[in-house]
């Protein structure tokens, strides 16, 4: 049986995809040289040469000419599973604009969802529990007011970006180091079977790519560059979310941060995004604002997300005196007693209690913090 045209064309797509040496701004020489991608494979090196590609990957594409494609194919036909041409109607306007744009994108779930304005939120993979609680919120709050979140999938922030707009009944797209046909971190393998059956993965990766030192810049540009704006939560000073803020801003797109205490390493980051212009955000309503998506209607009515929210109300004054104690950075039981003159058996009882009611929580060192 003959192959199907729009195979064909798919097969050239990957082929090319394939090929090192061969990026955007190639394929678009090439199509505009030959007209299809087809006829591009077809073509000899010397007219790949007059075309504007190196020799080396002319020599590359020529070789690629008859490279089994067959198992992308075969996952591209089965349900929710789609690769996505630059040159699709289905491919985002987005990264279209990016001079690095990726030449095909695969995705499982809905491509739609590409389409939709999304807030890329990125952060620690080991953030304190306040940094995890605001990165739920935020997301939470936003995915509620129509905006949909891209993250990367990783451990601590982009995990709870991703469950805080799924929990809203709103928009995740999570963005992959990896072929599509692979899970990292394997502990979010869950996570991720939830975003591809409500949400969306893309990758640039063709299946069966592991994770490599290079993968995570190139799928950072991804993620600024599906999204309006970056938000950075937590981070250290030397961060992959900093590289992510960085490309957002590259990119034309509006970055923000939250700021956090001058003793938390984890908001060096943010508060070196602040000072170099970031825009410092304490509720969730004032990057709708930054966005003008202020009147968006919020069709689930979740309440901003506002960081030091007191919600300890139901305390007996023992314990809020406690937790007044603490303040807002991590501490520990020592210091606590210092504080306020009571034994550590006393000071630990209160803080088991408060740690069941979700109050606090401990952070690395035996240490204490406040949960927002």
């Amino acid at each position: 049986m003959p192959t199907p045209p729009q195979d064909d064309s798919l097969r050239a797509w990957l082929r090319i995809h394939r090929t090192p040496g061969v990026g955007i701004r190639a394929v678009g020489q090439l199509l505009s040289a030959f007209g299809s991608v087809q006829t591009a494979l077809t073509a000899s090196q010397t007219s790949l040469r007059a075309a504007g590609l190196s020799e080396a990957a002319s020599q590359a594409l020529a070789n690629n000419r008859n490279l089994d494609v067959q198992a992308e194919l075969a996952w591209a036909e089965q349900p929710q599973r789609h690769i996505i041409p630059c040159d699709s109607s289905a491919y985002p306007q987005r990264l279209a604009e990016l001079n690095d744009a990726p030449v095909l994108l695969y995705a499982a779930g809905d491509v739609e969802l590409l389409r939709h304005p999304q807030l890329a939120i990125v952060g620690s993979r080991h953030p304190t529990p306040g940094g995890r609680e605001n990165a739920y919120r935020f997301a939470h709050h936003l995915a509620s007011a129509g905006l949909g979140i891209t993250s990367g999938l990783a451990l601590g922030i982009d995990g709870a970006a991703h469950e805080g707009a799924l929990d809203a009944e709103g928009i995740t797209i999570a963005v992959a180091a990896t072929g599509l046909d692979r899970v990292y971190p394997a502990r979010h393998h869950a996570l991720a079977e939830r975003i591809v059956a409500e949400g969306l993965m893309i990758s640039e990766s063709p299946l069966g790519t592991s994770i490599n030192r290079g993968a995570f810049p190139r799928r950072n540009r991804l993620i600024s560059g599906l999204a309006r704006g970056v938000l950075v939560v937590e981070a250290a000073r030397q961060s992959g979310s900093l590289v992510t803020a960085r490309l957002g801003a590259e990119q034309g797109r509006e970055v923000f941060a939250i700021p956090g205490s001058i003793h938390n390493p984890m908001a060096r980051g943010c508060h070196h995004l602040i000072r170099e212009g970031a825009k410092l955000v304490e509720t969730a309503d004032d990057i709708l604002a930054e966005l003008d998506l202020r009147d968006t209607p919020a069709p689930y009515g979740s309440p901003p997300a506002k960081l030091g929210a007191d919600t300890n109300g139901a305390l007996d004054g023992a314990h809020r005196e406690l937790l007044e104690a603490m303040g807002y950075d991590p501490v520990s039981v020592d210091l606590l007693v210092e504080r306020l003159g009571l034994t550590p058996e006393a000071v630990s009882s209160m803080l088991l209690i408060l740690e069941l009611k979700g109050s606090v929580a401990t952070v690395d060192g035996g240490r204490y913090q406040r949960t927002p």
